[in-house]
């Protein structure tokens, strides 16, 4: 059986070599993913920039418990480090620039081993860095916002 060929966006200017943009929906491999998200942790950074998320909403790693709001246009994204309260770390460094800069980036949820799905691109709105009751550690979490028609 022939696999249909996926759509493709040309290259982002801003993020030159970060790998082809797949189309939102997609169902991609890791190996697909990683032309973007070159690392296997949750926010790809570089010199302080965000370049690209990953989540999986808490069904894999329940560390992590991402929410989404029923509109699905906007994310409750928890930011990095696994054990301990979550520090000013460079990732969350990068993901609170990102509020600032307002650009938008891609997010990939992943689904189950090897299977990812590309949500769209999306915006660091705001930031919070409070006391989770449920976790028991202080967390960052950042709001992103869906953004409609990437430019």
């Amino acid at each position: 059986m022939r696999r249909k060929p996926r759509a493709r966006v040309p290259l982002d200017s801003r993020a030159k070599g970060e790998g082809a943009r797949e189309a939102e929906g997609s169902i991609l491999t890791w190996a697909e993913v990683n032309r973007t998200h070159r690392i296997q942790n949750g926010v790809y950074q570089r010199e302080g920039r965000l370049i690209s998320l990953l989540t999986d909403f808490g069904r894999i790693n329940p560390c992590y418990p991402d929410t989404r709001n029923e509109a699905g246009d906007t994310i409750s994204y928890t930011g990095a480090g696994r054990r301990g309260d979550q520090h000013l770390s460079p990732p969350n460094r990068a993901l609170l620039a990102a509020v600032e800069s307002a650009h938008a980036v891609p997010l990939f949820n992943k689904l189950s081993v090897g299977r990812w799905q590309h949500m769209g691109y999306w915006r660091v709105t705001a930031a919070e860095h409070h006391f989770d009751e449920g976790e028991k550690r202080m967390l960052w979490r950042f709001t992103l916002r869906k953004v409609a028609d990437y430019e």
